[in-house]
């Protein structure tokens, strides 16, 4: 078992330690505190804001790679390169549009809570997603698709079978940058009334409690350190299995 390993899994047990019982940790948290403040937050369960923090993100990152790989599919396929220009310009408005003014965006409309965060989010992370589809789909060695196309193999069974197995670790690589940015991002959802990590870390800043807002980041970049990692384990085996697939079939 490698070093890194190990670290990972300490880091790990620690995070569910602290979640399930946080009050275990006051003594790493108390010369944070003044004036006889808090030292644990105790305006929610830090356990239920993580669940619904990550709640959020997936449900966020799934909905925008469901339609940044579809939209990447589209512009990369004969009758849909005309819409490749304006794909790409949709894809841009999440990153070049801050977040916090999708918010007040999207306010009026949907209003308080979970709804406005889900569109910020889904918005701030198709832009990876789509393009690093279209790189992983447009950037296939060319003997291997007309390999494919010499077998006989139809449009949609060179798609299937042959360009997404081969561009999935590029399209996996967006997908993991989008959901890391996405735990970072969720925070601000607070400032609508979104349950997510953000309530600690403003309740600090409010009070101007130091322990409350440490103990939000330290479990949002717990969080994205865990799940970067996991999700490249996920994206190595896949990519050894489907690529052996790929290669077999073309």
């Amino acid at each position: 078992m490698s070093i890194g390993l190990v670290i990972r899994l300490l880091v790990l047990a620690l995070l569910v330690a602290f979640l399930v019982s946080p009050e275990s940790f006051a003594f790493v948290f108390e010369p944070l505190t003044k004036n006889n403040q808090p030292v644990i937050y105790n305006q929610g369960s830090l356990l239920d804001l993580t669940l619904n923090h990550l709640l959020i993100v997936a449900i966020a990152t799934a909905l925008a790679a469901t339609v940044a790989v579809g939209l990447a599919i589209l512009v990369t396929r004969p009758f849909g390169t005309e819409f490749l220009p304006l794909s790409r310009s949709l894809a841009n408005v999440g990153q070049t549009f801050p977040p916090v003014a999708v918010l007040a965006l999207a306010v009026p409309m949907l209003g308080f809570g979970t709804a406005p965060t889900l569109v910020a989010l889904f918005l701030y992370g198709l832009l990876p997603i789509f393009e690093n589809t279209l790189t992983g789909l447009t950037g296939l060695p060319p003997t291997v698709t007309e390999a494919a196309r010499g077998m006989g193999m139809t449009g949609r069974q060179r798609l299937v079978r042959v360009e997404l197995p081969l561009a999935l670790p590029v399209i996996l690589a967006g997908i993991r940058l989008s959901t890391v940015i996405s735990l970072a991002t969720a925070t601000i959802g607070s400032t609508v009334a979104a349950r997510t990590l953000g309530e600690v870390i403003i309740a600090g800043l409010l009070s101007s409690n130091t322990s409350f807002v440490l103990q939000g980041g330290l479990i949002v970049g717990a969080l994205a350190v865990l799940i970067y990692d996991g999700l490249s384990a996920i994206e190595r085996t896949l990519t050894r299995r489907t690529g052996q697939g790929a290669r077999a079939n073309a």
